[in-house]
Parts: C-alpha cells; sequence; structure tokens
C-alpha cells in the first residue's frame, strides 16, 4: 500500500511542478536570475519533502509551492514596471573587458580570476583576448563577447608582432603578476627575452602586468595593472 501511495504521490508532485514551472515562465534553465533559481531550489526541495515520508499530508507541501510560485510571480510583475527593483533582484551586466582592456575591479567584485575568463572565452569559440573587444558577464553568469573589427585585429598584429611564431593555443605568458616560466620554455624562450617584450610596450618590471599572452603568430596581448 505504501509502494503504491509513494507511486502516486510522485506521479501528482511531477504533475504539480511542471505546472509551476510553466506558470513561472519560459526561461532557460541554464538563463535563470539568481532570484528565479532560489525560487526552483526550494520548490525542489519542498517536492523530495513531501515524497520522503509517504504519511506527511500533501497539503503540507503544496502550499508552500504554490505560495513560492505566487511569490515569484508577483515579483516578476512588479519588476517589468521598475527597473530599480528589477535590478535589484535579477542584478545587471558587468563590463569585463572594456574596448579591448581588461577590467580588473570588476572582475576582483565578482570574485572572477583569468581561467574562469579564458574557460568562457573558449566556450564562445575565441582562444586569444586580444580578439576581444568587449566581454559583458551577465545577471546569468553566462559572458557575452563582441570582437574585434578584422581592421582592428590586422591593426593590432603590426603593433604587438613579436619576434617569435610557433603553432598551438594562446600561451599566457604572464598572469597575476606571475610569470608563467613553463610556457616560455614551450615557445623556447626566457623571462630575460619576455622583459625585453615588455620594456618596449612601455612595462618596465613584471609585476606592473596583470596579463600577457602570446598566439601562434607572435602576437602579444598585454594588460597592464592600474
Amino acid at each position: 500500500m505504501d509502494i503504491l501511495t509513494i507511486f502516486l504521490r510522485t506521479v501528482l508532485i511531477y504533475f504539480v511542478v511542471f505546472l509551476m514551472l510553466r506558470i513561472m515562465g519560459k526561461r532557460e534553465i541554464g538563463k535563470l536570475s539568481l532570484f528565479d533559481l532560489v525560487i526552483s531550489i526550494m520548490v525542489a526541495e519542498i517536492a523530495v519533502f513531501v515524497l520522503e515520508d509517504a504519511h506527511k499530508p500533501l497539503l503540507s507541501g503544496l502550499v508552500p509551492m504554490a505560495t513560492l510560485v505566487l511569490i515569484q510571480v508577483l515579483i516578476a510583475y512588479i519588476t517589468l514596471k521598475s527597473r530599480t527593483l528589477r535590478v535589484l533582484f535579477d542584478g545587471k551586466p558587468s563590463v569585463l573587458i572594456h574596448k579591448g582592456n581588461l577590467n580588473r575591479e570588476e572582475m576582483r567584485k565578482h570574485r572572477y580570476n583569468l581561467d574562469d575568463l579564458m574557460l568562457q572565452l573558449r566556450q564562445n569559440k575565441i582562444m586569444n583576448v586580444a580578439d576581444v573587444e568587449f566581454a559583458i558577464l551577465e545577471p546569468s553568469g553566462k559572458l557575452s563577447v563582441v570582437e574585434k573589427e578584422m581592421k582592428e585585429r590586422a591593426a593590432d598584429d603590426d603593433k604587438m608582432k613579436a619576434a617569435i611564431r610557433y603553432e598551438g593555443l594562446p600561451l599566457p605568458l604572464i598572469m597575476d603578476g606571475k610569470v608563467q616560466d613553463e610556457n616560455l620554455e614551450k615557445i623556447g624562450q626566457n623571462r630575460f627575452w619576455l622583459k625585453n617584450q615588455l620594456q618596449s610596450k612601455g612595462a618596465r618590471d613584471f609585476k606592473e602586468v596583470f596579463y600577457c599572452s602570446i598566439d601562434h603568430r607572435g602576437r602579444m596581448f598585454l594588460d597592464r595593472k592600474r
């Protein structure tokens, strides 16, 4: 009898949760705002709580779930009318790369490091930071990227060409002010060569550089600490 009860409750809760998520809206799961994510997690937790105990009244789970969905719908309606509240609940985009320069202040504010940035750039099919004009971290956590125009890239090639070529993905030579010696070895160079390259671009010391990389064409990208 308990097994049949659990089976029927599971089927019922499934359709209840499905209906509630439909009421909440058609946002994709990967694009949920922080507020929507909290509501979704709480609904799921309450659903599990009801299913764990077959003797617990269904209303003890259905009422809290319905309350959460009502809150979500009301907040969604209110935020349609007020941008201030919309920013409060959903957050606002953060510009991590502005006109080709890394915005370290925004990265620090969101505890977003260089490895996070490189990962999400690769997910956008961009292998080199030097090819990025703007990168915006959306409230959902997704990175939106605007690439440089081809003319700008060609100009950058002329300005930043180094006397070296190799095959492979762009290699970080300096990250957070620290020289990546293993990557220098991969391109057959040393710190002396790197320091000369930096000095030619106006950086006197490694510690002045937040991020530096080189691509397969020998093009260097340099972002200095500010």
